[in-house]
């Protein structure tokens, strides 16, 4: 056989074997690279976690943590977060880095149970308790047009209950129908699941909140419910409340028109609180098993409050993952923490510690005085 190119001219057999040698390596050179960046390769990755329901000064509000979480997000690739540090009702700020992960899903990623697929964009599934409300409807429209998700509605047959409670000083609740909602949305295909139904929180409490801040008593039962059907469902899952202004009492209707903590204040200009969640879903990761996913070995760091310690440290001491606590970040617990742990006064001295990793510098060596060079014997 004899092989021509475009001009009709004889190409001798070396010649042509060279030319697919070449366009061999070309191929094998750009799917490494390509591997390369979606797992990590070298490439600073991080988890960035704020938990929920335990009065976090930066993050136990509405979203008030994304502005560090963005901070951070600027010397990362990439920084996997959870809905409660982006979440800010009618507010979504995250960056085009960050990976929005349901906690338990986050926990198993960190345990190195799964792994975690990017995607360009998921099927959301929507559910809602009967009748479906014309803010849920228009939240979605609203997506449609803006974000440009692909998201459906269904009505819950058997209503979705929330209850909200603080048991020592942290929020927490009760979930009653949720094993329902599991059975019946798992009849329908979809990526990612949005809630958005309303939540039973006493009116003390809640004026309490909005005038004197705390703990904010809705995020505990919300992140309860979303582990819950997470679990069952093996998909990302985030809920977004309603506040339901027929049996709302004036009082707490006036609130809206109240000055209050900045902290608060995405909450008290929201009127449906569901497009955060729907922002946040729209390019959630997929649990996968894949090699070229994801992985805990992926991950260079965890950014946490001061005197946090659960399962996504425990996580993160097991995996080798290096954590840095923020001081400035107090919360309602007091948990000792391992002495391995770097403390950090705040967010922006996160963010030098996380550049110096990045630059290949230890943090010594920018830091005076500095000891003397160790001689082992």
């Amino acid at each position: 056989m004899k092989y021509f190119n475009e001009d009709n001219q004889y190409l001798p057999k070396e010649r042509v074997v060279d030319s697919i040698y070449l366009l061999f390596i070309v191929l094998f050179l750009s799917l490494y690279f390509i591997l390369t960046i979606q797992t990590g390769g070298n490439n600073m990755n991080g988890v960035f976690i704020v938990p929920t329901g335990i009065g976090a000064e930066i993050g136990g509000h509405a979203g008030d943590a994304t502005p560090a979480a963005k901070l951070i997000a600027s010397v990362c690739d990439k920084l996997i977060t959870h809905p409660n540090v982006v979440n800010a009702s009618d507010i979504n700020e995250m960056t085009d880095n960050m990976l929005y992960v349901e906690g338990s899903i986050l926990d198993r990623f960190l345990e190195g149970q799964i792994g975690l697929e990017e995607t360009h964009n998921n099927k959301i599934l929507l559910a809602v308790n009967s009748p479906t409300r014309g803010s849920s409807i228009n939240a979605v429209s609203a997506g449609r047009v803006t974000i440009g998700i692909d998201a459906e509605i269904i009505e819950l047959k058997t209503p979705l209950q929330m209850i909200s409670k603080m048991e020592n000083g942290i929020a927490t609740g009760e979930v009653l129908g949720w094993e329902e909602l599991v059975k019946q949305v798992s009849d329908y295909k979809f990526d990612a699941l949005a809630i958005h139904t309303s939540i039973t929180v006493s009116q003390e409490i809640a004026l309490n909140y909005f005038r004197n801040g705390g703990v904010n008593p809705w995020g505990g039962v919300e992140a309860k419910a979303s582990k819950l059907i997470a679990d069952k469902l093996g998909k990302q899952v985030a809920h977004a409340p309603y506040i339901d202004f027929e049996y709302e009492s004036k009082e707490l209707f006036m609130i809206y028109d109240e000055v209050v903590d900045p902290r608060i204040a995405p909450e008290i200009t929201s009127t449906c609180f569901l497009h955060c969640v729907l922002k946040g879903l729209n390019k959630a990761p997929k649990i996968s098993l894949k090699d070229s996913a994801y992985w805990n070995t992926d991950i260079d760091f965890l950014i946490t409050p001061i005197n946090v310690f659960g399962r996504p440290h425990i996580a993160c001491q097991k995996a080798g993952i290096q954590v840095i606590a923020v001081e400035e970040n107090k919360t309602v617990l007091q948990d000792k923490m391992p002495d391995n742990f770097i403390i950090v006064k705040n967010y922006l001295e996160a963010t030098g510690v996380i550049s110096a990793k990045k630059a290949g510098v230890t943090l010594e060596s920018v830091r005076r005085p500095i000891r003397k060079t160790k001689i082992i014997a």
